[in-house]
């Protein structure tokens, strides 16, 4: 069960959505593969059962991260528990959430999950405290954003990046030679651009443009599960089948086919058995 809303209109710059989720279900085994979106995400879970992720299939361990936890952007999918059932609340993240809300880049978040006692101090144990005392998940989202306003510093994105994130969400062809452009315009170094791009998202604009089109295409198959996987990856943007499979299994870990016999109901949580 999840509930998913729009933010606060004084946070939409910086947040897609906020979120609550209960998942009562549980196997001795179960993982699933995030894949990768983009964006960054904070969630903080409410049950005692802090998250856990694990290096790669052979894992048996894991690492226990916490039970509040920042995710920086990917390019890669990640290997979650999903052993224990776990109440948790959380916020999707845009570019320019990392300096907004948390005082640093996106970059140096971008493939780490942090623990928000590491950027919040106090005020993550004030939240989780708050969290607790609220039953509620509509009234612990309200209590969420509160805190999000109380630490919001607003930071402008940088024009030359707004205007690149603004064609790269419309599905527009953004090869270097329309870096070059948008650089020139805004007279600007190719490095100072790329440098200030990463800062906003995490990731480079290349790698950011891959992720996208490959959210593109999870969300044409989660509309339409039956449609073959050539018009899908045509559709996204990619060249050909073979161009989709590679991508597809560098940022799913399983090849098109596997993910149509595994998906669940969330385009972006892929099922999959743990090691014994």
């Amino acid at each position: 069960m999840a509930l998913i809303l729009p933010p606060l209109k004084a946070l939409r710059p910086y947040v897609a959505s906020v979120w609550a989720s209960a998942r009562g279900e549980a196997t001795a085994t179960g993982r699933e593969h995030v894949l990768p979106c983009g964006q960054m995400h904070l969630a903080v879970r409410l049950d005692h059962a802090p998250l856990r992720l694990f290096a790669d299939a052979d894992d048996r361990a894991g690492d226990v991260i916490g039970d509040a936890v920042v995710a920086g952007a990917r390019a890669g999918y990640y290997i979650k528990d999903m052993s224990v059932p776990a109440r948790s609340v959380g916020v999707q993240l845009r570019p320019g959430a990392a300096a907004a809300l948390f005082g640093v880049s996106a970059a140096a978040l971008q493939g780490h999950h942090v623990p928000l006692d590491a950027l919040w101090g106090a005020d993550a144990r004030r939240l989780r405290e708050r969290l607790h005392e609220t039953p509620d998940p509509r009234a612990q989202l309200d209590v969420l954003q509160t805190l999000l306003l109380a630490r919001l510093r607003v930071r402008a994105l940088h024009p030359a990046v707004a205007q690149a994130l603004v064609r790269m969400e419309m599905g527009t062809n953004h090869d270097d030679l329309g870096i070059r452009g948008l650089v020139d315009g805004a007279a600007s170094s190719h490095r100072h651009f790329i440098a200030r791009f990463r800062d906003a998202t995490g990731l480079s604009p290349k790698r950011y443009t891959r992720v996208l089109r490959f959210r593109r295409l999870l969300q044409a198959f989660a509309a339409d599960p039956t449609r073959p996987w050539i018009d899908l990856a045509l559709a996204a943007g990619y060249s050909d089948q073979s161009h989709c499979i590679r991508e597809f299994r560098e940022f799913a870990g399983v090849a098109p086919q596997a993910y149509r016999r595994a998906t669940g109901a969330a385009p972006l949580h892929l099922p999959m058995p743990g090691r014994r």
